[in-house]
């Protein structure tokens, strides 16, 4: 797949929530400091290549808050792929941010990007933080892209846009993992962001839409908390797995849905054969976490032939 240079109009965090219905009432600029200031508007552009006998971070472009120090190999079961933690200097999203991701994954290159811990969004009193995330997977190329969980404080105001565009024998594993806030914090914490805005869409190498995912949740409007939605549970899990046909047969074929009152979880097809989606929900993070484990298990034995390498204690 060729790699355009540029992203596609529409994804500019500048406008994103601009133009977005869902966070018109939250427009006012911050009296502490403008939206999109020196330290609110960061981006980062991450590429991978294949060289030698491994892949590489071949370039990297960076502007705080976001930052990425060097690629590092820790994966026992796959040395050459590269695994990079995506640093956050502020610590947190705050209001009036702006923020992009670029990630390229060349031909036959493989990656592993993650986050250093839990992304906080801080407690918002004017405007509303936006996000880009634009991930280009070439042929026969592979990304993991396994963030830690997103945690939405009370009053807080978050959009962002994903865009995955896959190329011809090109896998891709996103993830995403959103709590319900501190709720061990305070009481009001649980479901007390105003809103939460997220959008997927996958498209092929030729920029035809393949697939789009949108939630837009306003919790305080529209309780979270009743059948048809979260019911009782409080944190929600998310990975689409974008593959060829065959592996798609062979995933589903191991992943049987399940539901218990502690965990459910359950697989589907995409529409247009470009990929599964697995969603989970829980009161309890770490056992969606290891049940996203043990379907991203699934998904890399069948895509890559390799296992998970034992996980790291902090991450459980």
């Amino acid at each position: 797949m060729q790699i355009n240079e540029k992203a596609p109009a529409s994804l500019d965090a500048l406008s994103l929530g601009a133009l977005s219905p869902e966070l018109a009432p939250y427009q006012q600029e911050p009296p502490q400091m403008a939206s999109a200031a020196v330290g609110k508007n960061g981006y980062l552009r991450l590429k991978f290549i294949h060289k030698g006998n491994k892949s590489v971070l071949y370039e990297m472009e960076r502007k705080v808050p976001l930052l990425v120090q060097k690629a590092l190999y820790w994966d026992e079961e796959m040395p050459f792929l590269p695994c990079v933690p995506i640093i956050s200097t502020s610590g947190c999203i705050l209001q009036g941010d702006r923020l992009a991701i670029t990630l390229d994954v060349a031909e036959g290159a493989c990656a592993h990007v993650t986050t250093q811990s839990a992304t906080k969004i801080h407690s918002m009193d004017n405007n509303y933080a936006a996000q880009t995330q634009l991930i280009r997977v070439a042929k026969d190329a592979y990304l993991e892209y396994m963030p830690d969980p997103m945690i939405p404080h009370r009053n807080s105001r978050f959009i962002n846009e994903t865009v995955i565009e896959c190329a011809e024998g090109a896998t891709v594993v996103y993830c995403e993992i959103l709590m319900s806030g501190r709720k061990y914090h305070h009481q009001d914490e649980l479901f007390g962001f105003d809103v939460y805005s997220s959008r997927i869409t996958v498209k092929n190498q030729s920029g035809g839409t393949l697939f789009t995912e949108k939630l837009v949740l306003k919790p305080k409007e529209s309780p979270l908390d009743v059948v048809g939605v979260m019911g009782k549970f409080d944190v929600y899990g998310n990975v689409i797995v974008i593959a060829d046909k065959a592996c798609q047969d062979e995933i589903l074929a191991q992943s049987p849905s399940y539901y218990s009152e502690e965990l459910c979880h359950g697989v589907s097809r995409l529409p247009n054969e470009c990929g599964l989606i697995f969603k989970a929900l829980s009161c309890d993070s770490p056992k969606v976490k290891q049940c996203i484990r043990e379907f991203w298990q699934v998904v890399r034995k069948v895509t890559t032939g390799y296992s998970l390498p034992t996980p790291f204690l902090w991450k459980t």
